[in-house]
C-alpha cells in the first residue's frame, strides 16, 4: 500500500513538474516574441527620425543655393577644407563632430561666387 502511495506521489509530482516546464517554456516564447517585436520597432523609429532630421538638414541647405560666398562665410565662418575642381568652381568644406559623429557639409561655388551645389553627409 505505501509503494502504491509513493507510486502516486511521484507520477503526480512529475506530472506537475511536466505542466510547469511547458508553460515556463510558453512564457518564454512568448517573451522572446516580444523582445523581438520591440527591437525591431525600435529601429525602424530610429531610422524614420534619421529619414526627417535628413530631410530637414536638406531643405536648411537648399536655402543656400545662389547666394554668395561672402554669404555663406559670414554665417558658416573660415571653411575647414576648401578644394578647388577642374572646371574651375571651388568647394568649401565645412566638418563638425556631434557624439563623435564627423558631419561634413561641402558647398560648390561657381567662379562667379555663387553657390550652385551642395552635399551633406551624416548632418542630422
Amino acid at each position: 500500500m505505501q509503494l502504491y502511495n509513493l507510486q502516486v506521489i511521484f507520477l503526480f509530482i512529475s506530472l506537475r513538474y511536466t505542466l510547469f516546464e511547458k508553460k515556463m517554456r510558453n512564457l518564454l516564447i512568448i517573451f522572446i516574441a516580444i523582445l523581438t517585436s520591440l527591437t525591431f520597432l525600435s529601429c525602424q523609429t530610429v531610422t524614420k527620425k534619421i529619414d526627417e532630421k535628413t530631410t530637414l538638414e536638406e531643405k536648411e541647405l537648399t536655402k543656400w543655393l545662389n547666394k554668395t560666398e561672402s554669404e555663406l562665410k559670414i554665417f558658416f565662418g573660415k571653411p575647414d577644407k576648401i578644394e578647388f575642381s577642374d572646371n574651375r568652381s571651388r568647394y568649401y568644406i565645412y566638418i563638425t563632430k556631434k557624439l563623435k559623429i564627423k558631419c561634413e557639409r561641402k558647398f560648390e561655388i561657381n567662379p562667379n561666387n555663387m553657390i550652385i551645389g551642395f552635399s551633406s553627409k551624416n548632418c542630422f
